[in-house]
């Protein structure tokens, strides 16, 4: 499964922004999905995950609230719905995604997925 990022860009704080992680497969119905950022010198960070379903998300603590991640299986796509933006939520986001079966909640840590995408930049001025 190739997966690619998309939607990011420049938006003002307290501004919102929808990006995509599009999936090359069917298999991606298979697969939960998880949303990472990452700021330079700084370790990769969890955002959101959702399961194969889509009935069973987690979020980080710092996004609660505030971003929703949702998917449609049937276009091979997730999101990550990113409303009250702080300059603090500026990074490369990237979509990553691992075979799970029906019932297991998501995973948060990036070590658990297989499949990721190349990232798109956000920037949220103050």
């Amino acid at each position: 499964v190739q997966l690619q990022a998309s939607g990011g860009g420049l938006v003002q704080a307290g501004g919102s922004l929808r990006v995509t992680c599009a999936a090359s497969r069917r298999a991606f119905s298979e697969h939960a999905v998880g949303w990472f950022r990452q700021v330079p010198e700084k370790e990769r960070e969890f955002v959101a995950a959702i399961s194969r379903n889509g009935r069973m998300t987690n979020y980080a603590d710092s996004v609660k609230g505030r971003f929703t991640i949702s998917r449609d299986s049937a276009k091979n796509t997730a999101y990550l719905q990113m409303n009250s933006l702080s300059p603090e939520d500026s990074a490369v986001y990237f979509c990553a995604s691992k075979w799970t079966i029906l019932t297991v909640p998501p995973p948060v840590s990036g070590t658990e997925y297989h499949y990721w995408g190349q990232g798109t930049l956000v920037t949220v001025s103050s």
